[in-house]
């Protein structure tokens, strides 16, 4: 093998084109909302890390379960980075007509790229919460909501922290 990059071989390097069966996807007996994406801070220094949570609501009629995901982009970096990046998912038993509130930690090495040393910088991200990846066409319908924080400080090596 020659040819070591991921491009066009894994959802993180497709550029425009979409995978065809991408993460999460798959068709539900119910239907879910998300509500309520909250980031706390919206403001953090280089090394800190940022809570999230999110309200998933069953609408529907039966019971079920969703795999709720959380995506990173990073609005600009010093380096090439995927489009976006799975940091958390976790599966969720919801009864029908009931919500859960749901909270995710995303680490401060999960916003880490690689510039011959795994590095932390300053800019600002996009966190997206949903049960498919960003701008994912399915035939299940399934919402995606984002939020954008902000990271401060100086760019600094990832085990300096």
């Amino acid at each position: 093998m020659e040819n070591y990059t991921m491009e066009g071989r894994t959802y993180r390097y497709y550029g425009q084109e979409a995978p065809l069966y991408p993460f999460g996807y798959g068709l539900s007996y119910t239907t879910f909302r998300y509500r309520d994406l909250v980031l706390t801070p919206p403001v953090l220094p280089v090394c800190a890390n940022l809570s999230v949570s999110v309200v998933l609501e069953n609408t529907g009629l039966r019971d079920s379960e969703e795999v709720v995901q959380l995506y990173l982009r990073w609005e600009q970096s010093s380096v090439r980075v995927p489009r976006w990046q799975l940091v958390a998912f976790r599966r969720v038993a919801v009864p029908a007509g009931r919500e859960a509130k749901l909270s995710f930690q995303v680490l401060a090495k999960q916003r880490a790229v690689w510039v011959q040393d795994w590095r932390l910088e300053p800019g600002t991200f996009t966190l997206f919460a949903g049960g498919q990846q960003p701008g994912q066409k399915t035939r299940a319908p399934s919402e995606v909501l984002s939020a954008r924080f902000s990271v401060t400080g100086t760019a600094r090596p990832l085990r300096g922290c």
